[in-house]
């Protein structure tokens, strides 16, 4: 089982390194993409993870593949998880909404955070090629959440009304 590391680990502090574009097809990335697939899918709650979250420090995040579904209005298949390896956001919309927030790597914890309404991003995808992606709502929410976390941000460094949610046990 591939573990999510939490708040207190250092290499979410740590601002992860890009992906030499030779390597991007190698069985180490794959390898890494493969366990982040794998980490993801093992939480019910969870729509997008970071290399960093893993413990590896590599501009990698991938979204979960129903989080794209409900961006397209998809009801048919669940479309792939998207990978966006050396990702950079290229555009963000002047329009900004408080949305509420939460990670992975910060569980059980909530606030709002200010972000833009809509982004573009330019990434590699698992095979190599470089391609664009634009998203609104949650999409643009989870492409400048997971940027952060490659920059060693985490959303509890500029969100307000941050607290613990209630857990039942």
């Amino acid at each position: 089982m591939v573990e999510i590391v939490q708040k207190n680990n250092p290499v979410l502090r740590q601002k992860a390194t890009e992906v030499n574009v030779s390597e991007l097809t190698s069985p180490r990335i794959r390898q890494v993409l493969a366990d982040m697939k794998k980490a993801l899918a093992s939480q019910e709650d969870g729509v997008a993870l970071a290399a960093p979250q893993i413990g590896i420090p590599l501009r990698i995040f991938i979204v979960a593949g129903f989080a794209l579904a409900e961006e397209l209005q998809e009801s048919k298949d669940r479309p792939d998880d998207l990978v966006f390896i050396n990702p950079v956001i290229t555009k963000l919309s002047k329009d900004k909404a408080e949305l509420e927030e939460g990670c992975l790597s910060v569980r059980n914890f909530y606030g709002k955070t200010l972000r833009s309404t809509k982004a573009i991003v330019r990434a590699y995808n698992e095979k190599g090629k470089i391609f664009q992606r634009g998203g609104s709502g949650l999409l643009a929410q989870i492409f400048q959440h997971e940027t952060d976390h490659l920059d060693g941000i985490l959303f509890i460094d500029h969100a307000k009304d941050v607290r613990e949610a209630d857990t039942i046990k």
